[in-house]
């Protein structure tokens, strides 16, 4: 050693230099380099594959595990792989623990911990956990509420914790005392703001949180007509990416824009790079069935069953199969198919729930001698769901309430004439047939109660008639036992958060 060096400064300089160490290696647990960045684009487009190659090139911290847990989850809600659920799953606690080593410090901590268990709870009600997936909402719920306490300014938090406000904000009344106990608090209104905010904030995550606004308007409240053409905007901005084209054909769809939705599918993305979406090929049935094509719906469904390898959405494409043989008086063929519903897939989602009802009840349909209403009915909604309102008012051309002699036939023509006239933008003319639907559906397990009434707080709400709206949103929870009572509790008591109450 340098005899003009002193002991103490080595050592000084020694506990320096480690300090930097420390600092830096403390530093770098979460940094959000520009190649993690690029890998994030790249598995927000599905393009798992080059996701996960920039994952490897770049040194492991906290933001790639993170990624990681993002591309493994999109990878098992769209491939619905049961054998890699089963390998991938024992990932989340080994994850969650090396994010527990890292800087308890940093922001990201918990916010990453909390996405994590988010990203498995999706993962879970998918493969059928529900208790599971419920604890991890829960666990991070809490680690998000903290985080926003410690860290007020961290923009990504309110990615997270927003979604949980709207979704804790619909929970339907009878459920809020769970929620309540457990000190999860939750409003709609809030939840959106900091959707919004991260949106046009945060240059990472803004997209992410734009398209959960967007979906959130859709499936849980309502998206109005600059709603959905922002969100057609938002779509087209973005060629590349598939899971916006496949949320986008999603949406249209389900708004009745069908003949978009179809040319959001026929153009979307295609390569070796993209992860195969099989659910794309059951949008295409959806639509041509809505379109009266049966033989090409059928096949769609067919291509569909062929290359899913989950188990839901089984019994709704044999079903809608089902439906394109029954249309075409094919019965033989259609109960054939809807035995099949009966023997396969799961009913953890509500169209497979619809799906397995109607094949419980095709029999009793067929002797109680049903089954020319149902079909002149079924035509009728098929036409109206796609935005074919002309084709669905000429499907009840010349039917009266007189010419069914059930009362839920009678209950199922006034609510299928008013959602015509609703969604063709004549909402005045809607009302008295919602209202007859409403009347002769009390008392009864039809959908139909529940989802005129719902429709009447929406139209008494755009009036201004807050009362009225509220007594509607009411009388759907009122409903028990229908196909649709989980959505349309939600979207109930979403409107009642947003009214006040």
């Amino acid at each position: 050693m340098n005899r003009f060096i002193s002991p103490r400064v080595v050592s000084w300089a020694v506990f320096f230099s480690l300090t930097l160490f420390a600092f830096g290696a403390r530093a770098a647990d979460f940094t959000l380099t520009p190649t993690l960045r690029q890998a994030y684009a790249e598995i927000n487009k599905l393009k798992l594959q080059n996701g996960r190659a920039l994952l490897a090139r770049e040194p492991r911290n906290g933001i790639s595990l993170y990624l990681t847990d993002y591309a493994d989850m999109l990878y098992l809600l769209v491939a619905e792989d049961r054998r890699a659920y089963g390998i991938l799953s024992k990932q989340e606690d080994e994850r969650l623990k090396q994010i527990r080593r890292l800087d308890p410090n940093s922001p990201w901590n918990r916010f990453i911990q909390a996405e994590i268990k988010l990203h498995w709870a999706f993962v879970k009600t998918k493969f059928g956990h529900e208790v599971s997936a419920g604890w991890n909402v829960i666990q991070a719920y809490k680690l998000l509420d903290e985080n926003a306490r410690l860290f007020p300014d961290f923009l990504p938090n309110q990615k997270a914790l927003g979604l949980l406000h709207v979704l804790i904000g619909s929970t339907p009344e009878n459920y809020r005392w769970v929620t309540n106990l457990l000190g999860m608090r939750g409003n709609v209104a809030q939840g959106v703001r900091e959707l919004q905010t991260v949106s046009q904030r945060d240059p990472t995550f803004g997209d992410e949180a734009r398209l959960m606004d967007y979906l959130i308007h859709v499936y849980i409240l309502q998206a109005n007509e600059a709603k959905l053409t922002a969100f057609q905007q938002f779509v087209a901005q973005r060629p590349d990416n598939l899971l916006v084209r496949f949320f986008g054909t999603s949406a249209l769809i389900k708004e009745g824009r069908s003949e978009a939705a179809l040319a959001l599918l026929n153009s979307r993305p295609a390569g070796s790079e993209y992860l195969a979406v099989p659910f794309f090929e059951y949008y295409r049935g959806e639509i041509l069935l809505q379109k009266g094509q049966y033989p090409e719906a059928q096949a769609a469904f067919q291509t569909f069953l062929s290359r899913h390898r989950g188990r839901n959405f089984v019994k709704d494409a044999t079903y809608k199969q089902a439906l394109a043989s029954w249309l075409q008086n094919d019965d033989i063929r259609a109960e054939t198919l809807l035995k099949q519903v009966l023997r396969i897939g799961e009913t953890t989602v509500e169209p497979d729930k619809v799906a397995q009802r109607f094949a419980e009840q095709v029999q009793e349909i067929k002797k109680s001698g049903r089954v020319p209403a149902q079909k002149v009915l079924m035509r009728a909604r098929l036409s109206c769901d796609g935005g074919y309102y002309d084709v669905a008012l000429n499907a009840l051309q010349g039917i009266s309430e007189g010419t069914f002699a059930q009362p839920r036939d009678r209950a199922e023509l006034a609510y299928r004439r008013a959602r015509i006239y609703h969604r063709s933008t004549d909402s005045s003319r809607a009302v008295p047939f919602y209202e007859r639907a409403l009347a002769l559906s009390q008392g009864q397990p039809w959908y139909f109660g529940a989802m005129a009434a719902l429709q009447l707080g929406y139209i008494s709400q755009a009036r201004g008639q807050k009362k009225a709206a509220k007594a509607y949103y009411e009388q759907v929870l009122s409903f028990r036992k229908h196909e649709y009572k989980n959505s349309a509790d939600n979207k109930a008591k979403a409107a009642l958060n947003g009214l006040g109450y």
